[in-house]
């Protein structure tokens, strides 16, 4: 059932015991709006835990609250509400959702989302799942504090490229400005998040060694291999934007093989929607951002995906 912004908040007013999940391999989207409405619903006075199927990234380390986020264990969950926060698939939340007896309730911002949740509130034109959550607490009237201003705007900053992606909007940098006002520091937010530990730097010099360019320097790809992430460290976000930024490129490719029969696969554009590239492998994303995972065997997966890489290209040209 698709909802408005308030009937979600009256749905979370009502509820008493609740479950704040985000998608798998989670970001800072989805963990600082996980941390910012967690605070709002236990300050409620409700009974809430915050799953998620992988563990916090050492990036979000900074996050005010982020030791209360559990990983999955083997518990089973009855809830009021099982509340899914920037996923746009019940595939990325899988784990969760299996735990988990509840309604499920979902706020996001991809376009691709499927409606998955028995109540959804869906707006593709926010840059960030966090923007919603803004609206979220100022409509049940809750007051936005340092922490949840952290939280906030790290959110908003993350999905946004720090306000560099074409999604950025006059009402993002609102938002943003008053997060500030709150008790956001961007300075702070953006150290933490640009400092990374020596086996960071030792993982993007791997991987920058596996670029390809192909299509007239239209396309371009590097693949993360599993010796790469077990030598240097967990961590490869980002690294997409190092091909997305060579001049000429319109379309990066990152491939990251989990294991034989499975891959990772992101895209990142100038122009070109690869959301519908996701959605050709079932993922999903935004129209400059998309990503899937895709079965078989590592050659195959990018044969194929190249392939409808190439074919979204030759329309942009027509």
């Amino acid at each position: 059932m698709e909802c408005s912004l308030e009937m979600i908040g009256s749905l979370l007013v009502e509820a008493e015991r609740m479950v704040i999940t985000g998608h798998n391999h989670p970001d800072g989207d989805c963990l600082g709006s996980m941390l910012a409405i967690y605070d709002v619903l236990i300050g409620l006075g409700k009974d809430v835990t915050m799953l998620i199927d992988d563990e916090v990234p050492q990036a979000y380390d900074f996050l005010p609250g982020v030791r209360n986020i559990r990983r999955l264990g083997k518990e089973l969950i009855d809830a009021d509400l099982l509340v899914v926060l920037d996923a746009s698939d019940s595939d990325r939340i899988v784990g969760v959702k299996e735990a988990v007896n509840a309604k499920i309730v979902n706020i996001d911002h991809h376009i691709s989302n499927t409606k998955f949740a028995d109540y959804w509130y869906i707006d593709s034109a926010a840059a960030a799942t966090g923007e919603i959550i803004v609206q979220l607490i100022k409509l049940m009237k809750w007051p936005i504090i340092d922490d949840i201003a952290i939280n906030l705007y790290t959110a908003i900053a993350a999905d946004s490229g720090f306000f560099r992606y074409a999604n950025t909007t006059s009402a993002t940098l609102r938002l943003a400005a008053d997060l500030v006002d709150c008790g956001a520091t961007p300075h702070i937010i953006s150290e933490y998040l640009d400092t990374k530990p020596l086996s960071s730097i030792a993982t993007m010099l791997k991987v920058m060694e596996t670029l390809e360019i192909c299509n007239g320097g239209q396309l371009a790809t590097i693949t993360v291999l599993p010796e790469t992430v077990e030598a240097g460290g967990e961590s490869t976000e980002g690294l997409i934007n190092y091909p997305r930024n060579i001049s000429g490129v319109e379309i990066a490719i990152m491939f990251k093989i989990v294991d034989t029969d499975t891959t990772r696969v992101s895209f990142r554009s100038r122009n070109a929607d690869v959301s519908k590239l996701a959605l050709q492998f079932g993922g999903g994303g935004h129209i400059r951002a998309a990503g899937c995972t895709v079965d078989g065997a590592f050659t195959n997966t990018k044969q194929k995906v190249l392939s409808a890489a190439q074919k979204l290209l030759a329309e942009l040209t027509v």
